[in-house]
């Protein structure tokens, strides 16, 4: 359970705390006490359940980048078994922003590969908050490759505010690097699938996401740009990053309705990191009904169809 809250949850947090409180006090015989305590927890849950129905695109990307969500490695602890994590790029280093290992889920051979952030000040130096450097993006190459080598299905989580925009990333190619993920990745001949978990970024979030697939979390956002970003070059402000998220068109469904994302994965009430659980349970449904369905279709037919599915994404309006 998160301690962490939300301005928006404040009321109710502070529902359940009184709960908390009175169940504390109640005694055995008090049938006063315990049906008031029934219908505050009826309340909350239909205040929980009502509230988290009607998020705004700014209320939804602070759920997407909560600090107590659930990362890669958490959902690769629960849904996968036999993890072998792979490193480095055999080029110039290994980047801990990007993780990915041989794995299976419910018996079936896989290629897992993510976006790593840290939980605390020292793994997310380690992790460089998630946003990856040119040998990142480098090693999910070869891990892709290695997949296609193999046979294996490839599957791929997406948490990333975009790829790292520093001076020695950029010296090591950080744009090429991300072309050629996308390169490789629209001529692979393995299914594959990518899960939107948490933050969408920019081409760093891009450039493990050209896949068959396109699932989201129900509470994850995935966009051209950061909407800080997008404020800083379009307002020249950065706090006017809730005015941008409201109008990028980020949201689980939105994408949907855009026709990008493929299916939005319920998570448990209140975020994925008040029941990672329940929500990793779901999600692992999803991939394997993805991913039976992508081993249906025959190799020619499925690469034919990624490709038509990302031509398809975005038109032009002659004025």
């Amino acid at each position: 359970m998160s301690t962490r809250v939300l301005e928006f949850e404040r009321p109710i947090v502070e529902l359940e705390g009184k709960i908390r409180e009175l169940k504390l006090l109640l005694t055995g015989g008090d049938e006063g006490m315990a049906a008031e305590i029934e219908r505050l927890e009826k309340k909350a849950r239909e205040l929980r359940e009502e509230r988290y129905a009607s998020l705004s695109p700014w209320e939804q990307l602070q759920i997407a980048k909560h600090p107590d969500r659930p990362y890669t490695l958490d959902y690769v602890g629960e849904i996968t078994s036999d993890f072998c994590e792979l490193r480095g790029d055999r080029a110039f280093a290994d980047d801990p922003a990007i993780v990915g290992g041989l794995c299976r889920v419910r018996g079936r051979r896989l290629m897992v590969m993510g976006h790593q952030k840290g939980r605390n000040t020292k793994e997310n130096v380690l992790r460089n908050f998630g946003m990856a450097r040119p040998e990142g993006y480098r090693k999910s190459q070869r891990l892709m490759k290695m997949a296609e080598r193999f046979g294996l299905p490839i599957l791929c989580f997406i948490d990333t505010a975009g790829a790292y925009p520093g001076i020695g990333a950029e010296e090591r190619g950080q744009a090429e690097a991300i072309a050629a993920n996308l390169e490789l990745m629209a001529s692979l001949r393995v299914p594959t699938i990518s899960v939107v978990i948490g933050e969408g970024g920019s081409g760093g979030a891009l450039a493990i996401g050209l896949t068959d697939r396109i699932l989201m979390l129900e509470h994850s956002v995935y966009s051209v740009i950061s909407p800080r970003g997008c404020a800083s070059i379009l307002w020249k402000n950065a706090e006017a990053e809730q005015t941008a998220a409201e109008q990028l068109r980020m949201t689980a469904l939105d994408l949907q309705n855009l026709g990008i994302c493929d299916e939005i994965i319920p998570e448990t009430t209140g975020g994925a990191h008040r029941g990672l659980t329940t929500t990793a349970a779901a999600l692992e449904d999803a991939i394997v009904r993805h991913f039976d369905e992508l081993g249906r279709i025959d190799e020619p037919t499925r690469t034919r169809q990624r490709y038509e599915k990302f031509r398809r994404i975005g038109h032009i309006e002659k004025a």
